[in-house]
């Protein structure tokens, strides 16, 4: 995802990127990008992060246990908490970012029964991966309203791109649902993403969360249709649900089992965006 976001900051904005990994530093710095070595897990090494960014993008996904967001709360402490008494100079060190825009997931709306889900749809997670992201958000919240920091929220569904699709999964011939008992998914494309968190950046509201999807909710079998379709592939079997525990990964099952349909309205009114790719169909290439 970042990978895709830099080409678009970059005319904009002197971007530095968050790195752990300090041999990435070469290939950072290849793509005129600053980049900073620190580990969201050890808060002593994020201190360069202060006061360094007008605007600022998190990407990083939580920790893999536990029902909080340790990460994001290093990131805050770092970043800091009160506005007026700190020192501005040119390169902005010593103040808080202006706007702050957080990759959530719509994990956080848990199972809705293939409704409708606008964002004023109460969170109900019911994973603990889906926890830790509502804890990131409650806690990005309540420090913008704190600080004044504008934090934006995207929810962002399945992502999808080149290098972004389940072709091991139908490889293997791992089974899908059949109809009768297939969930709703959603989806965005890794291009039209990247394009949603600069349009957040200018435009989003503070303390409002967008849904960051396309227009068109599939079942989850179909969209494993269409890929299997366009790269020459067998189509999946389908089974019933009663049948899935036994056959089907857990991890995957546990998106087996949340249906949703996510609205976009905001997305369209508020950050004035129009999708390249309102649906997979549209954004799936075909290699057959």
């Amino acid at each position: 995802m970042g990978a895709r976001l830099i080409p678009l900051a970059r005319p904009r904005y002197r971007v530095y990127a968050l790195t752990r990994d300090g041999a990435q530093c070469a290939a950072l710095r290849a793509r005129g990008v600053t980049p900073i070595v620190g580990d969201l897990d050890k808060p002593h090494t994020l201190s360069a992060l202060a006061g360094i960014a007008h605007d600022v993008v998190h990407l990083a996904p939580p920790p893999a246990s536990g029902a909080t967001d340790k990460r994001t709360a290093h990131l805050i402490a770092v970043l800091g908490n009160q506005r007026g008494n700190q020192r501005k100079t040119k390169n902005m060190r010593g103040s808080l970012p202006q706007h702050f825009v957080y990759i959530s997931t719509s994990g956080v709306y848990g199972d809705c029964g293939g409704g409708l889900v606008p964002e004023t749809r109460p969170a109900r997670p019911q994973t603990e991966r889906a926890q830790r992201r509502v804890d990131a958000e409650r806690r990005l919240r309540a420090w913008g309203v704190r600080s004044g920091v504008a934090v934006s929220i995207l929810r962002v569904p399945g992502i999808y791109a080149d290098g972004r699709l389940p072709l091991a999964r139908l490889q293997r011939g791992t089974p899908a649902l059949a109809d009768a008992d297939d969930s709703f998914v959603n989806h965005v494309h890794a291009d039209d993403l990247a394009r949603l968190v600069m349009a957040a950046l200018a435009r989003a509201r503070p303390g409002r969360a967008y849904n960051a999807v396309d227009d068109v909710p599939q079942k989850m079998g179909d969209y494993f249709d269409l890929v299997a379709d366009r790269h020459g592939l067998p189509r999946p079997p389908r089974i019933a649900r009663s049948e899935a525990a036994r056959v089907i990964p857990e991890n995957l099952l546990s998106f087996m089992s949340e249906s949703r349909r996510l609205t976009n309205r905001r997305i369209k009114q508020e950050l004035r965006f129009r999708l390249r790719y309102p649906s997979v169909h549209a954004g799936i290439p075909s290699l057959v």
